[in-house]
């Protein structure tokens, strides 16, 4: 987060999409963080709300604070540890809308741009091809305007930051981000990224099951 970071979390109720005795399933709101953070007056999240109503809640992964969408919590330490393993091995699939600035072409594409913290400017994090750690994303055009695209991501790795970065990358910063955007770009009232769906392995089951949050923007 910017160092001018004020944070107002949103008094939403929870949006479960699914549960049972093995995992939570959420649609994260923009402007909540996942767990609490570190300064004082963050200490209001995603994960405290969830054990607030259903005390065995487990983290499994996180969105950024101004990232909504698709989260998967669970409700156990094994199934806790078999979905911490889906994410770790990269079983776990995930899709991603952004509204980005300016015209991205051509209409797919792949990123390989390795990616590590640019630690005079934290949060912000930076390509760095001696220094940072592989990372790889997948797009896929949705349709465009005169000044933005709409863009499906896949991210194939997990880094911080990863999709922000990579779209700024191709001169299409994602809208609204506080971080990366600068200009007109950053004249929105949300980060417009939105975790769309998340694929894995239930771990009672087996079974490989999708799960799916409405696009909010």
């Amino acid at each position: 987060m910017i160092p001018d970071f004020i944070y107002t979390p949103p008094h939403v109720p929870l949006d479960i999409l699914h549960q049972d005795a093995q995992i939570i399933v959420v649609n994260k709101p923009a402007g909540l963080l996942s767990v609490p953070g570190k300064l004082e007056g963050r200490e209001d999240c995603l994960v405290s709300r969830l054990q607030a109503a259903h005390w065995d809640t487990l983290l499994v992964h996180r969105l950024d604070c101004d990232t909504s969408g698709v989260m998967i919590f669970a409700r156990t330490k094994q199934a806790q540890g078999f979905l911490g393993q889906e994410f770790e091995k990269r079983r776990a699939k995930k899709t991603y809308i952004a509204e980005v600035y300016g015209t991205l072409t051509p209409d797919h594409g792949h990123i390989d741009l390795p990616l590590c913290a640019d630690w005079p400017n934290r949060p912000r994090q930076m390509v760095d091809y001696v220094h940072g750690r592989p990372a790889q994303t997948d797009w896929q055009v949705i349709s465009r305007t005169p000044e933005s695209t709409r863009v499906r991501l896949f991210p194939l790795t997990g880094r911080s930051h990863q999709l922000r970065v990579h779209m700024l990358a191709q001169d299409c910063p994602i809208l609204g981000d506080p971080i990366y955007a600068t200009g007109k770009a950053r004249d929105f009232p949300r980060l417009m990224l939105h975790a769309e769906s998340l694929s894995l392995h239930h771990p009672e089951t087996k079974d490989w099951i999708t799960f799916s949050a409405p696009i909010p923007f």
